[in-house]
């Protein structure tokens, strides 16, 4: 699935006030991954945001900043009550994993020493990547979260090593705000990175506002997973005039193990059919009578017709032509 972008509605390790509006844009923008922090709004609108979250089609988190044993745990348990999908950040674990034994929650603790607020990673990176290892062997961790720009060290150095320290996934935080950062965690191993005040301060991207800045964020996310598409829209006019100078059909494209084959066909075909894989032709100029062994289809154009693997056919043009596009595998 490549690199995964979650947005938090946050600001300064806080759930913004204004979360229900933004987190609008960032679900009409496509955003599947969104969270938001277990401080900044009472815990009754916490509940409403991860129901809305929810039935926006997104899969919700939430984030512990909370650094205190007693307060952890009242996030961990709100986390439940709320219903969160994810729960990321704390450093408590052996205290809040019972808590979350049995639940459908999924767990990815702060590996290192946490300190301050906003919250800072402190640690060599030895040490930070040996307690991920530690983390990561605990039943009931699914991953972790690594505060990886909120650390002194060399920080390629230490998400790279945090990644090989254990096979779960690894999602970064902590102040990235362009593509240079989100190609620095895909290089290094990570599953995923998260972006809250970047986006709501318009730090990622020059052009101004929430939704322009959620679509930079995920362009270059696009690009980094190299999700971007290389097709341009085609003509099938010019497509077939391409088709009727060749000397045999054209393949236009494929389609996973399917190509898509342009032909102008200007005499009767012979009976044939194919083994092991179904085809659909598409008439796009003239009209095609499709003869089965038990009657004759007549094919107009904008109509298509689906060829049974081991059915036998044979095309035959009415008109003087008949440009035919055709999905399916040549056997």
């Amino acid at each position: 699935m490549g690199l995964r972008f979650i947005f938090m509605l946050t600001r300064d390790d806080k759930t913004v006030t204004d979360a229900r509006l933004h987190l609008q844009t960032a679900l009409n923008e496509g955003i599947h991954h969104i969270g938001f922090k277990d401080v900044g709004l009472p815990f009754n609108e916490l509940k409403t945001l991860n129901e809305d979250i929810k039935a926006g089609g997104a899969t919700s988190y939430l984030e512990v900043v909370s650094l205190d044993k007693s307060s952890e745990i009242r996030s961990a348990k709100a986390a439940l009550e709320i219903g969160v999908d994810i729960l990321l950040g704390g450093t408590h674990v052996d205290d809040v994993l019972p808590l979350l034994q049995g639940s459908e929650i999924q767990y990815f603790p702060f590996p290192g020493k946490i300190v301050g607020h906003p919250s800072v990673l402190e640690g060599t990176i030895e040490e930070i990547s040996e307690d991920a290892r530690r983390l990561a062997q605990k039943d009931g961790v699914d991953g972790l979260d690594l505060l990886a720009y909120r650390s002194g060290e060399n920080v390629q150095k230490l998400m790279t090593a945090v990644c090989k320290a254990t096979d779960k996934p690894v999602i970064m935080a902590g102040s990235i705000d362009n593509r240079g950062r989100i190609q620095d965690i895909k290089d290094a191993g990570g599953a995923g990175f998260t972006i809250g005040t970047a986006a709501l301060n318009d730090q990622y991207s020059h052009e101004p506002g929430l939704e322009k800045q959620l679509r930079a964020i995920m362009k270059d996310v696009a690009k980094t997973n190299d999700h971007i598409s290389p097709f341009r829209k085609q003509s099938l006019a010019q497509s077939f005039s391409a088709a009727a100078a060749a000397s045999s059909d054209v393949i236009e494209g494929r389609l996973n193990d399917m190509r898509v084959r342009l032909e102008r066909i200007e005499h009767e075909g012979n009976w044939s059919y194919h083994p092991s894989m179904d085809e659909m032709i598409f008439v796009h100029k003239g009209t095609l009578t499709m003869k089965f062994r038990d009657r004759d289809e007549t094919v107009g154009e904008g109509e298509f017709i689906i060829i049974p693997q081991g059915v036998e056919y044979c095309p035959v043009p009415k008109t003087e032509s008949c440009d035919v596009m055709m999905l399916g595998a040549r056997d």
